[in-house]
């Protein structure tokens, strides 16, 4: 068993980014066991984007500390995201490139060995046959989706952070990529940070919610002990109170 199966995944403490006089995030901090997917909500300039970008290394916290697998961010983050991936709809492939040719380069980048099967396996498991070896900006929008959640799983990542996996999908379409999401942690004991808008996804998929309103947490939990907190029937319905300051927890949020 690795050594870091026995701690947290990943841990962020006291996280704060600022852009001028504007605090995107302030005094976040979580933890997210292996083999679990995390969810981060709250709306629009919440601070999920920010904060993912912060545990991808892309942005320094102006104060605060992550570890991911072990490894802190801050001075040891190549030996982690060597180990990460990451997948949003609103970050492009290159356009002029294929999908398979996409794959292919970024393949190369982790030093995925097997490269050609690993793309023939997400090729079967996401329904890329079709548009292969299509220039990635021919691609319609749930096709961009798809290749960009293959991109993001091509290192096999022991820690998968997700914006929106299933943004512009038909419905059919995403539940299948749900489906495989939970099959791709049960298989490899991966850990996951999911951002998403979709609450149904987020109840399907995530064993515990950081919830957060202007940069802050607000409360945290099961998506069912939220539910039940709040005393509401769905986490939509939890969202909207949080969102709009009309609901309160029974007992106060933890």
């Amino acid at each position: 068993m690795r050594d870091w199966v026995r701690r947290p995944a990943i841990i962020a403490e006291g996280l704060v980014k600022r852009y001028g006089t504007v605090t995107a995030v302030d005094q976040v901090s979580f933890e997210a066991a292996p083999g679990t997917v995390l969810g981060l909500l709250g709306g629009n300039g919440a601070g999920k984007t920010t904060t993912i970008a912060m545990l991808l290394g892309l942005l320094i916290p102006d104060s605060g500390r992550i570890t991911v697998l072990g490894h802190d961010m801050a001075t040891d983050r190549f030996a982690a995201l060597a180990r990460m991936n990451f997948s949003s709809p609103y970050v492009s492939l290159p356009h002029r490139l294929s999908v398979r040719e996409n794959l292919t380069v970024y393949g190369h980048l982790y030093g995925v060995r097997g490269l050609s099967r690993r793309i023939a396996r997400l090729a079967e498991e996401l329904e890329l046959g079709p548009f292969l070896d299509r220039p990635a900006g021919q691609l319609s929008a749930g096709q961009k989706t798809r290749a960009a959640l293959a991109k993001a799983l091509i290192n096999t990542p022991e820690v998968l952070l997700l914006d929106e996996p299933t943004a512009s999908l038909d419905p059919d379409t995403a539940d299948r990529v749900r489906g495989w999401l939970e099959r791709y942690r049960d298989e490899t004991g991966a850990t996951v940070v999911l951002a998403s808008h979709n609450m149904a996804e987020v109840e399907r998929l995530c064993s515990d919610v950081v919830m957060l309103k202007h940069g802050r947490v607000v409360d945290r939990g099961a998506p069912a002990a939220l539910i039940g907190r709040y005393g509401r029937q769905d986490l939509e319905q939890v969202f909207l109170d949080i969102a709009r300051g009309t609901g309160v927890a029974a007992g106060g949020g933890s």
